[in-house]
């Protein structure tokens, strides 16, 4: 069978089964030459929303850097006679199988994260895991990596739908197509009072608290547990769609979760760099912005990808052996802190203003983009035979 990308308005609807298997396991290598074990790392991993992007390369970086044993919860869809999965599902395969290879324990488990029914299984997840392993059954690392456009809450059954969109004025800029290079103006309307509430609802911190307190209740974790979620800012030209946005106030309501959670057990919200994910393709100007900022940190040696940034934030951060976890201000761990160097924010606005229907394929890097677009879904991943 051959199996072809079906691409619908910068959305891929399928994925490629070998392709998830291959650039799991390029993440796999790169993990183990990039990070070594440590005194103070994780023996025993919880991932919520374990399957793609950050969360996936936090559990890869826990176990085949520090051999973690890793429970992984995420909510995908599984492959058919005709259908081939999402790409989430096809990532957790590969993950699981290389690995039983590598003999480490792991679980996966594949339901609604947001449920109180998916937060017990995964407690009772997390003690076969241990018992497996031989070890107590105390969480060290909970890495909360959830995305999702819509959240049932467990006390009330009201499902919520989150939008993108601005605050108190409408919003136009500039995006650009990733599959074909064109240039375009993007529009979004005000988001109403309810939009906003909902939004936070779904990607605020309340449910990172609810695995929190679901844990503790369960004794899984201990004094030395710590928890990490993960969040964007990103430059002053992107706030008006972004920080200032529906997004944005979902990204303050995690930070106030993370000073609540910090009462009990350490909790930081890390500050990632833009990268190209599975909705950063669909939000206007974030496209063009990070075409730019991939040309130019490509240029400087600075460019990172997500297991990258997992790989410092775990080397460079987490797990030091000082005992101290370097923050800002507003206790945020800063891994966006090359990206919004002086030098890489000027040269980028510079070559933004520079882009032009003419010169986009040479100011920007729309085929960095377009590439890690496809290889997160298994498609263009070297070395696959496509056909």
């Amino acid at each position: 069978m051959s199996i072809k990308p079906m691409i619908r308005n910068n959305i891929c609807l399928n994925s490629h089964p070998q392709g998830c298997a291959a650039a799991v396991k390029n993440q796999i290598e790169y993990v183990k030459k990039n990070l070594q074990a440590a005194e103070t790392a994780p023996k025993l991993t919880l991932v919520v929303g374990c399957s793609t992007g950050y969360g996936l390369a936090s559990r890869i970086s826990a176990a085949f850097g520090y051999g973690s044993v890793t429970v992984g919860v995420s909510f995908e869809k599984e492959a058919s006679e005709k259908y081939t999965g999402t790409p989430g599902y096809n990532n957790n395969v590969a993950f699981e199988s290389e690995a039983e290879k590598a003999g480490l324990v792991s679980i996966t488990l594949n339901g609604d994260a947001f449920s109180n029914e998916i937060k017990a299984e995964t407690c009772n997840a997390i003690k076969q895991a241990a018992a497996k392993a031989g070890i107590p059954a105390k969480v060290d690392l909970v890495v909360y990596s959830l995305a999702s456009p819509v959240r049932t809450d467990p006390k009330s059954g009201v499902l919520y739908k989150s939008v993108i969109k601005p605050i108190g004025k409408n919003y136009s800029g500039t995006t650009l197509g990733m599959m074909d290079g064109v240039l375009s103006t993007a529009s979004a309307e005000p988001a109403t009072e309810e939009e906003i509430t909902n939004t936070i609802k779904v990607m605020g911190g309340e449910d990172w608290e609810l695995w929190m307190e679901a844990l503790d209740k369960e004794g899984l974790l201990s004094s030395s547990s710590c928890t990490v979620a993960y969040s964007y800012i990103g430059p002053e030209l992107s706030w008006d769609i972004y920080k200032n946005g529906t997004i944005g106030k979902a990204k303050e309501d995690l930070e106030r979760a993370s000073l609540e959670i910090n009462k009990k057990h350490k909790a930081w919200v890390s500050v990632m760099k833009a990268l190209v994910t599975r909705s950063s393709a669909v939000i206007p100007i974030i496209p063009l912005y990070i075409s730019c900022l991939f040309k130019v940190m490509k240029e400087m040696g600075l460019h990172e990808g997500c297991i990258e940034q997992i790989v410092r934030l775990y080397r460079d951060r987490l797990y030091t052996g000082s005992g101290s976890v370097p923050v800002d201000g507003e206790n945020r761990i800063r891994l966006d802190d090359w990206e919004m160097r002086d030098d890489v924010q000027k040269a980028t606005v510079e070559r933004m203003g520079r882009v032009t229907a003419e010169n986009v394929f040479t100011e920007t890097d729309v085929a960095g983009f377009k590439q890690d677009f496809m290889e997160a879904h298994g498609f263009e991943v070297a070395g696959v035979n496509y056909n």
